[in-house]
């Protein structure tokens, strides 16, 4: 069991409680709380124990705000290589640029880190369905990782966000919300939406899980070094949650001795959505926000970062630093040389980090000796389009609104039964299963095929209770159980006139007899057996069941 607290930034509470997602201090009500660590006692597990452990952001679990192991959700994220650039350092006559290659994520990007600890955070939380926002990245790092969870969700991404992006995220089962409006509309969406249906909302920057996640790109950099900070890390920014949360990662090392400086954090944005380079040039400690971004680059099109540059701002007043933009047109340059130059192919956005890092070597701010971390953020691939069937988004046009403030009462009222349109003919079902992983499974394969009100059961006795209280549309039930077996619900079920019609499909490990089978003849609609189906044959029989 990890020991974690939180501490709350405007009044420095700390008897906070960690056992439920919370938005706000319960002392205070500011929203910024800050996980804490007895890191002097935990200083010696990272130089003696973290070396023995497998190569994932899991190796430091200690300094990350799980409570209990059971309830992480891993697919290999972290770890990652940290490689030099030895064509692009001899081109600029700077022998100490290195690469972090986040690329080789489970789903290419860094965000495969927030979303593992997020989601990870969800299950402990016990949170079976949420809602994120979303300009690409993080929608398809939640998406993998909500699938092994077993959680529902809706991803809210703007339509200006490439096709091949919203394919990948609505493979994994998500579903996905497409809206005409800028980012930071879309965030405000997915939150009325959340709100609507009482819904665990992804809260950005403001969670602790995607500030903490990110210092792990920190510890891995230090430890790589043997323990020693870079000068420079260099990162390509949106809302500026990356750069937060390697600060804050290195800034934990610094406080336990194991690193002798901060570094200069450079943080990269597009000419066309830059208001945190804006505010730097005018020493401005809050952005100036760009309500209309005028970027080709959409993951990185947030005109309003809030906090994240504030503590940027003065972290770069403390340590150095600097803020920087680029043109999308130098971006795209950018991919064609760090491919051709150092064989690093990458989505434009983390071609931005790269095009910052030429210019700020050109200006001399950084300088030919010291040495350079910078982020290879992502790289993606797109899904085959035939993969996917007609109608895999929800569309939500508010390109129309107007934003004067006479009008928003109507704009809201139309918003909301959009938002109420979204889930389209929900049917319950109800699942009677004493296997845990296999009530995920078959949750998962329901949540990834359709709009479902999905209630579940531990053993036949409490599936009983469940079934005459939702009276559901559909029964998936084991014949296997504690406290009453699958034969006796059904039996039940049989004696009772307003339950005898609903429709039953008996999923089981078992290797029925002859009499078995006659036994379940007329009860049920089908007969499935675990480990000899795959999900279409269950959804085949689901829909058959249904009509």
């Amino acid at each position: 069991m990890n020991q974690w607290w939180l501490e709350c930034a405007r009044c420095g509470r700390t008897d906070i409680p960690t056992d439920k997602p919370l938005t706000a201090c319960p002392h205070c009500g500011h929203d910024w709380l800050e996980p804490r660590f007895p890191y002097e006692k935990l200083k010696p597990i990272l130089l003696e124990e973290v070396p023995k452990r497998r190569c994932t952001m899991w190796r430091y679990r200690e300094f990350l705000p799980i409570t209990h192991d059971e309830n992480i959700i891993s697919m290999g994220e972290g770890g990652t290589p940290l490689i030099r650039l030895r064509n692009l350092g001899l081109m600029f006559g700077a022998p100490n640029l290195y690469v972090k290659d986040e690329r080789q994520g489970p789903t290419g990007s860094f965000k495969d880190r927030q979303a593992s600890l997020a989601i990870s955070l969800m299950k402990e939380h016990n949170i079976r369905e949420a809602v994120v926002a979303s300009t690409g990245n993080v929608a398809i790092s939640y998406s993998a990782y909500a699938a092994q969870a077993g959680i529902k969700l809706w991803a809210f991404l703007t339509s200006s966000v490439p096709a091949d992006k919203m394919r990948e995220v609505a493979l994994y089962g998500t579903e996905v919300v497409k809206v005409t409006a800028t980012y930071d509309r879309t965030k405000e969406v997915a939150a009325q939406f959340a709100e609507h249906r009482g819904l665990h909302l992804d809260r950005g920057i403001r969670s602790v899980a995607a500030r903490e996640s990110m210092k792990t790109l920190a510890y891995e950099i230090a430890e790589d070094f043997g323990w020693r900070a870079p000068d420079w890390y260099v990162q390509a920014v949106s809302g500026g949650m990356g750069p937060v949360g390697v600060l804050k990662g290195f800034q934990e090392l610094y406080r336990m001795g194991l690193i002798d400086k901060i570094p200069k954090i450079a943080a990269v944005q597009a000419t066309g959505c830059a208001p945190m380079v804006k505010a730097w040039q005018e020493n401005s400690s809050v952005p100036i926000n760009v309500e209309s971004p005028q970027t080709l680059i959409t993951t990185v099109a947030t005109g309003k970062p809030g906090i994240a540059y504030t503590i940027l701002y003065h972290a770069a007043k403390r340590y150095g630093g600097t803020f920087v933009a680029v043109t999308d047109e130098e971006a795209f340059r950018t991919m064609h040389i760090m491919a051709k130059l150092d064989g690093f192919s990458m989505e434009p956005a983390a071609a931005m980090a790269f095009a910052g890092t030429m210019q700020l070597l050109r200006e001399g701010v950084i300088k030919p000796d010291e040495t350079v971390v910078i982020c290879l953020s992502g790289h993606t691939f797109p899904v085959e389009k035939h993969l996917l069937e007609e109608g895999w988004a929800h569309d939500l046009d508010l390109s129309h609104e107007e934003e004067t403030s006479h009008t928003v009462p109507n704009r809201e009222e139309g918003l909301l039964a959009s938002l109420e349109n979204l889930g389209g003919d929900v049917r319950r079902i109800v699942i009677v299963e004493d296997d845990a992983p296999a009530r995920v499974l078959l949750r998962r394969i329901l949540q990834a095929r359709g709009e479902y009100e999905i209630y579940e059961a531990e053993n036949g006795r409490r599936g009983l209770e469940v079934i005459k209280q939702v009276r559901p549309d559909l029964i998936l039930l084991d014949l296997m159980m504690p406290e009453m077996d699958g034969y006796q619900v059904l039996d039940h079920l049989k004696a009772d006139e307003t339950l005898e019609n609903i429709p039953v499909i008996v999923i089981t490990a078992a290797h029925l007899t002859e009499s078995e089978r006659k036994r379940l003849s007329g009860y049920v609609r089908s007969l499935l057996r675990k480990g000899e189906f795959i999900d279409t044959e269950l959804m085949d029989d689901i829909e058959s069941a249904l009509k």
